[in-house]
């Protein structure tokens, strides 16, 4: 009898992300220029990563206990019935629409991050629906790279460069960056909408035609079907349509929260902060974190659970999604050594260096070659903006190139590059409350980013030519 032959299995997110520590710190060995990382230096990275990202890390653990009690009392399952029941059979049209509104927030607020919020909720969606889970990520993920990467008024990358600009000496047009930002963002949205609805059309109802593997398709069973798949004959509730309508007002407050009023001329929320003594459009994790904690026990009373039954299922809640924290919290400990060593300015000058009297075609392209690297070492945007703008924006100007156009090539390349880089704690936490592993993920994804890639290079070397 011959021995079955076994399988090669992609090594778990944690692993990739520790190897990918070592090999960084491997690098700066060999450059005399930076600071060589030591064995402390990568026995800590994770510990170091875990503090930096404290902030989004128990955000998710939250989270995960705010979902945990909407389970519990069957609101979600029994909402999700009465939506398919609805849609009968037009459910694909969540898809374009969520994309949308996904978008929209990354345009305007730079929403990235905030979207693991979502992952959970609509994998449920379109799991129900029958789609897999790889639709319903993708659709969160790349209406979120649309929107970012078109950026119009994202503070995070947009206000970030022209702040660095601005202290370099140099003066913005902000219209430039809106209507290009803005064509790339609609352009964009139909690359990734287009691809995702072949997709979804593909896989609707037949598992044989997903890039799942089965042990990922018995996963997203065990987690999103099942027992907890809602049933065709569930009734749907007084008391769980009150908490469906405290769940829905609990992420418009989250993305209201987010969006930098005061920047825009509106002052509607200047006097907000009694919950969390910071005024809406002013919320970042810390604030989002304690209303999600404030209404997860808002939910559990109105709906009247009993205290224990929501101690309990708040902490299973977060126990379901303590590997996605960490996964978060180890991928920051790679930025990290990168930035302790000097590894990622050195790139930068290097880089800067080398694009000395390029062409505007060529200039726009190796520039976003450039920025796609410096955005897997410095995952931040606003981050990246600071310590780039400076150098790259005075040598698009010494050159005869518009320094708007830079604005945009770093906003294009953090949103692509945190599509796809085990570096982004934002991507390696969706896909896994989505169960998907990361080389299916890669294959799966790699297209339309790089369809969004091309495109965008090309409305960025036309702006450069002709601005």
């Amino acid at each position: 009898m011959k021995k079955q032959k076994k399988q090669f299995r992609m090594p778990t997110a944690f692993t990739v992300l520790i190897l990918l520590t070592i090999v960084v710190a491997i690098i700066t060995q060999f450059i005399p220029a930076i600071t060589p990382a030591t064995a402390a230096d990568v026995i800590m990275a994770p510990i170091d990563g875990f503090a930096s990202a404290m902030g989004v890390a128990l955000f998710v653990l939250i989270l995960g206990g705010f979902l945990g009690v909407v389970m519990k009392t069957g609101a979600l399952n029994a909402g999700i019935t009465a939506v398919a029941k609805k849609l009968n059979g037009k459910e694909t049209w969540m898809i374009p629409v969520l994309m949308f509104l996904i978008s929209l927030g990354g345009t305007t607020y730079g929403m990235a991050e905030e979207t693991i919020a979502f992952y959970a909720l609509v994998t449920s969606t379109m799991v129900a629906a029958g789609f897999d889970s790889l639709t319903a990520a993708s659709t969160i993920l790349l209406g979120s790279t649309a929107g970012v990467l078109g950026s119009t008024v994202n503070p995070f990358s947009i206000s970030a460069s022209v702040a660095a600009l601005n202290a370099a000496g140099i003066e913005t047009n902000q219209t430039v960056i809106i209507l290009v930002g803005g064509l790339s963002w609609i352009l964009c949205y139909i690359v990734g909408v287009t691809f995702v609805l072949r997709y979804a059309h593909k896989v609707k109802g037949n598992k044989a035609a997903s890039l799942l593997t089965s042990e990922e398709w018995a996963e997203v069973e065990k987690e999103y079907g099942g027992e907890k798949k809602p049933e065709a004959d569930s009734v749907f509730t007084l008391r769980q349509k009150i908490v469906m309508v405290l769940f829905g007002l609990s992420f418009v407050v989250m993305i209201v929260g987010m969006v930098p009023w005061s920047s825009f001329g509106i002052h509607l929320f200047d006097h907000t902060g009694f919950l969390t003594r910071k005024n809406l459009g002013d919320w970042y994790f810390s604030e989002l974190t304690a209303w999600f904690l404030l209404m997860g026990i808002v939910i559990g009373l109105v709906y009247g659970l009993k205290e224990r039954d929501i101690v309990n299922s708040f902490l299973t809640g977060a126990g379901d999604l303590i590997g996605v924290a960490l996964v978060i919290a180890v991928s920051r400990g790679v930025s990290v050594i990168m930035s302790n060593t000097g590894l990622d300015m050195y790139i930068l000058e290097k880089a800067s260096e080398a694009l000395q009297g390029t062409s505007s075609l060529l200039f726009t392209g190796c520039s976003y070659v450039v920025y796609l690297l410096l955005s897997v070492l410095i995952p931040s945007s606003s981050g990246l903006a600071t310590v780039s703008m400076p150098i790259m924006g005075p040598l698009a100007q010494n050159l005869g190139l518009v320094p708007e156009i830079m604005v945009c090539v770093l906003s294009g390349a953090c949103a692509l590059v945190n599509g796809i880089t085990p570096t982004s704690g934002t991507l390696m936490g969706a896909i896994a409350i989505c169960r998907i592993e990361y080389t299916t993920w890669v294959k799966y994804i790699w297209k339309p980013l790089a369809m969004m890639l091309v495109l965008h290079i090309v409305i960025l070397s036309v702006g450069m030519a002709v601005l």
